[in-house]
């Protein structure tokens, strides 16, 4: 049965949810569902931005768009926190690496694709969480769900916060896995004192700043839990690193928790500025990951342009102040949009949504800010629940007051537009 595009959402399309279609008749339906979205100017997803990651971009927007006159539109969608992705010094680090060992090194790492590059990324990722051992993968998405499906499967109890990121929870897929709500010590505890003994292994799991909560895990908190009740933690701190913790080693360095998270994992394509994964923990469990972890053995080794990492976490200590610059960008547009009556949630990080609560209505509002010169994202099921639709925007250093004013400008002319107040 058709469903009604109306009411309708990605997850609408999802295998699950269509049992009766085959994979070819839901494709098509989805396509059907996302025309109609682009004829009613709702369908804000896969924009082709033309001039790279920056704070101010050039937009080749689909005919259903063209009446928008913007040339150049502030851009909120890019997490390069501190604008290293067009660094001078990151650049030239990667055009060198090119330079010395070509574009790509065209084998997995267990038979001929583990460089001295590689392990000098290693090494440094290692360092830079005052740890021995490291591993990459080529996205951060895998770094997690490879590693949790090698460690982790039906004997083994997974207590996850349920705004963890999607990576974590396919590579869970196999455990005997249970959700806490979002940052709940009480909910957590109970679980964790329920189940003292029952299973192989019992590992909490979190991110250490929340993808669509924008606030912080309770890291304190849930470490003294892990260690009262015997259990493993594993962390995603993506979204931290170079923006939380005073020299920018994110949750890990603002709570002073460096040997108490047993897994920490991450990536190289936010505050870092370019792509791939890893993987920090004890040298026996990263030699297992090295040859147990299918997505690290059966993917080709990242490319020699991802050196350009090393310069970009050097960069965080040699050149402080992006940091302190992003800083005061967040608290400046958060005080904007609070002072237009704006609820920006718990966000305690770089990520500022502002809650709409309807799908239909965030869809609108993202048109409008776009029609407003603004390019943000809009965020709904099933990345947050129902009726936590939201528009979210991730500031960067580069942005300057007037991008900020700005946004705070469409933002309020968006209010009017809508007539109506705090988006209730």
């Amino acid at each position: 049965m058709r469903p009604d595009f109306n009411q309708s959402h990605m997850g609408t399309f999802a295998a699950a949810n269509l049992k009766d279609c085959d994979m070819f008749e839901r494709a098509a339906m989805f396509s059907d569902y996302i025309a109609h979205q682009h004829e009613r100017g709702l369908w804000n997803y896969r924009n082709v931005c033309i001039s790279g990651c920056r704070p101010e971009v050039e937009l080749d927007l689909p005919d259903t768009l063209r009446h928008i006159k913007h040339k150049t539109f502030v851009a909120t969608v890019f997490n390069d926190y501190l604008g290293f992705s067009q660094h001078p010094a990151v650049k030239a680090a990667a055009i060198a690496a090119i330079d010395r060992y070509g574009v790509g090194v065209t084998a997995s790492p267990a038979i001929g694709g583990h460089m001295d590059f590689h392990r000098e990324i290693e090494q440094a990722t290692a360092r830079f969480f005052r740890q021995e051992s490291a591993i990459l993968f080529t996205t951060g998405y895998t770094a997690n769900s490879a590693t949790m499906l090698a460690l982790l499967n039906d004997k083994d109890l997974v207590l996850a916060d349920m705004s963890a990121h999607a990576s974590m929870f396919e590579g869970m897929k196999n455990t005997n896995m249970r959700t806490f709500s979002h940052n709940d010590m009480g909910v957590l505890e109970r679980k964790l004192k329920e189940n003292k003994g029952r299973y192989r292994n019992m590992t909490v799991v979190i991110d250490g700043v929340y993808s669509q909560p924008a606030d912080l895990a309770k890291l304190d908190e849930i470490v003294f839990l892990c260690k009262q009740y015997g259990a493993f933690l594993a962390m995603d701190d993506a979204h931290g690193i170079g923006v939380i913790g005073q020299t920018g080693r994110g949750v890990i360095e603002h709570f002073n928790a460096w040997q108490d998270v047993d897994i920490i994992t991450g990536t190289f394509s936010k505050t870092l500025g370019h792509l791939g994964g890893y993987v920090v923990a004890s040298p026996e469990m990263i030699r297992y990951l090295q040859f147990q972890a299918g997505q690290h053995i059966f993917s080709v080794a990242p490319t020699p342009a991802s050196l350009c990492v090393i310069k970009s976490m050097a960069l965080l200590d040699e050149e402080p102040w992006w940091q302190a610059k992003l800083w005061e960008n967040i608290s400046y547009l958060k005080k904007g949009l609070h002072d237009l009556g704006l609820d920006t949630g718990n966000s305690a990080s770089a990520i500022v949504p502002v809650m709409i609560g309807s799908a239909h209505l965030n869809a609108q509002v993202c048109r409008w800010l776009l029609e407003a010169g603004i390019y943000a994202c809009q965020i709904g099921y099933p990345a947050v629940n129902v009726k936590g639709a939201r528009i979210r925007m991730s500031l960067m250093a580069t942005h300057t007051l007037e991008h900020l004013d700005r946004i705070l400008n469409a933002w309020e002319w968006v209010k009017t537009k809508m007539n109506i107040r705090n988006f209730e």
